[in-house]
């Protein structure tokens, strides 16, 4: 069944983040801060290692060499001029900030609503299982990837949902909206897909968790959310060279 790997995601966020909600009054302060800084330095070593498996060849003599530099480049530039043309991290702040109005919510999770639909909606899109699960769900109907990610989101929103309170459930709206339209898209862009092109976009995905990473731990420097476009780059360049001579 097409779309099952995002509906298990869906259920797996929902699941834990109850869970992480009962627990959350229990949990002191310097507790939550301590665990957001592991969460970040965790998103911020998953980000680096997936970067740079798509930027370092190593070549059969043994010498290292480095490629995609400049598809990093143009995605990244064109990317932001997209999502700052849209303003994508701004239109998602309006969208936590209507779900947090039509809910009757105490102070301390009035708070922290939008920081957590934030975060986690944008944790649980980027990267290359987002991608590449969403894509071989849409291919090959193959969930096998989303399963994998569902447990990891899980035990993300778990935490997450502890510290930031309710509005981290809420990003199962995002992933909804963003994964399924990857997997449904994916049946209709599959004559133009191959597993390099499926590679650069992972790549590209995988800097903006290192960005991600950044955020968490040291506060919002960089608008990840107005970034997102780039990870698409690497399809239009691959049809822009396909349709050349």
């Amino acid at each position: 069944m097409i779309g099952l790997g995002t509906i298990v995601n869906i259920f797996a966020i929902i699941f834990a983040g109850v869970i992480g909600l009962l627990i959350k009054g229990g949990l002191p302060e310097r507790f939550e801060k301590t665990i957001m800084n592991a969460i970040g330095l965790s998103t911020f070593f998953i980000g680096i290692t997936g970067a740079l498996q798509g930027m370092i060849v190593v070549n059969e003599n043994g010498s290292v060499s480095s490629q995609h530099i400049m598809l990093m480049i143009i995605s990244l530039v064109i990317g932001a001029t997209i999502g700052e043309g849209i303003d994508i991290e701004k239109q998602l702040e309006r969208f936590g900030e209507w779900c947090q109005q039509r809910l009757t919510l105490t102070k301390g999770q009035n708070d922290k609503f939008v920081e957590g639909f934030m975060t986690s909606s944008l944790l649980f899109c980027v990267g290359a299982m987002a991608i590449v699960g969403a894509l071989e769900d849409g291919l090959n109907a193959n969930p096998t990837i989303l399963y994998a990610k569902s447990l990891m989101d899980g035990v993300a929103a778990l935490i997450l949902t502890a510290s930031l309170g309710i509005g981290v459930l809420f990003s199962v709206i995002t992933v909804a909206i963003y994964q399924g339209g990857i997997t449904i898209l994916a049946t209709f862009i599959k004559p133009y897909l191959n597993d390099a092109v499926i590679t650069q976009m992972s790549f590209v995905g995988s800097i903006l968790i290192f960005a991600i990473g950044f955020n968490l731990i040291f506060g919002k420097k960089i608008k990840v959310g107005n970034l997102l476009p780039a990870i698409f780059i690497p399809i239009i360049i691959h049809l822009f060279q396909n349709l050349l001579p």
